[in-house]
């Protein structure tokens, strides 16, 4: 299997996700709706800063939110049409397992 191929449809997802008004972006949105359940999947770029990583990861856990690195800061930002996001959080359940599909296909995770 083609892993470009993979990872191309993956962020064409998140642009779908972005489109469908399923993404949460940006520091405080996102931990703001991680307090109030929205987001159900956490996903962070590989090169986002140690710092924010860490804040984003901790809140996360605290609200028993999985997390997953994917990308960059650049590949994602791209996807979703958005300058410098380093991380989204999804809020739908049907696109996250089809994420998740994508990525344990493209060997991530």
């Amino acid at each position: 299997v083609n892993s470009t191929k993979i990872m191309i449809k993956a962020y064409n997802l998140l642009g779908l996700m972005q489109r469908a008004g399923k993404l949460i972006t940006g520091e405080d949105l996102i931990t703001k709706n991680l307090k109030n359940n929205k987001i159900k999947l956490l996903v962070i770029a590989e090169d986002c800063g140690i710092n924010t990583k860490k804040k984003l990861t901790d809140k996360a856990n605290f609200y028993n939110v999985k997390c997953i690195e994917f990308s960059t800061i650049e590949n994602i930002s791209i996807a979703i049409g958005r300058d410098n996001r380093v991380a989204v959080g999804i809020t739908d359940d049907g696109f996250i397992k089809k994420f998740k599909q994508l990525l344990e296909e493209g060997g991530k995770q």
